[in-house]
């Protein structure tokens, strides 16, 4: 029968001499880098790296403000905002104009880890949409006409300007039923008001000619 071997007994290992409490140290410090690597790849795998773009399923995904189908691959917007348990969600948006639009109706506007991801218009690449330069006279899904890029342009707008011209186009598709050509609004822009309209008169009542 084997007796047992007292602490400390080694082995050899590649030519060497290997204490026991040296092979434990080696194989929990191995066991840990595994761990380590699998979780990597783990968050690699289709998770939410927690800032910046994320994948679009095109004509699959529905804008999160009109609820239209994400077609448009030069067009789009995200919205990537703060959640109460230190994460944070994206909005995936057809245009530019509906992610302002609804981001203005939220508190996420003004929180400065809020980001906002827009095409570039000729590559498609997700640009950051605060320091992109925007382009009117383009077909846009809903009409407000912009398209994004991150180089500036002499007759392109920044982001202030961008978001004046929205809310003007979209003044504008109130007044006119929703649908205008987004190039005739002007930044900075008042509101079109329509002055009401004189009340319709009562139709006459037909004469009793009984005699």
């Amino acid at each position: 029968m084997r007796e047992p071997r007292p602490a400390g007994y080694g082995s050899v290992s590649h030519g060497r001499f290997v204490r026991g409490d040296q092979q434990a140290s080696q194989s929990t410090r191995f066991r840990d880098s595994l761990v380590v690597v699998l979780a990597l790849l783990l968050a690699g795998c289709g998770g939410d790296p927690g800032q910046g773009p994320v994948e679009v399923k095109w004509d699959r995904d529905a804008c999160e403000r009109c609820r239209m189908i994400l077609s448009d691959r030069l067009h789009s917007a995200q919205v990537r905002v703060p959640t109460p348990d230190g994460r944070s969600r994206v909005y995936r948006f057809d245009d530019i104009g509906c992610a302002l639009i609804w981001l203005e109706e939220h508190a996420e506007r003004d929180d400065s880890a809020t980001e906002i991801w827009v095409n570039d218009w000729r590559t498609g690449d997700w640009i950051d949409a605060r320091t992109a330069t925007y382009l009117r006279g383009q077909v846009t899904p809903m009409e407000y006409g912009l398209g994004a890029q991150p180089e500036p342009a002499p007759d392109g707008l920044d982001f202030a300007q961008t978001k004046a011209h929205i809310f003007d186009v979209e003044a504008r598709f109130n007044v006119h039923g929703g649908h205008l050509d987004a190039d005739t609004a002007s930044p900075g822009a008042a509101s079109v008001q329509i002055p009401p309209a004189d009340p319709i008169p009562a139709p006459e009542q037909p004469h009793d000619h009984a005699e």
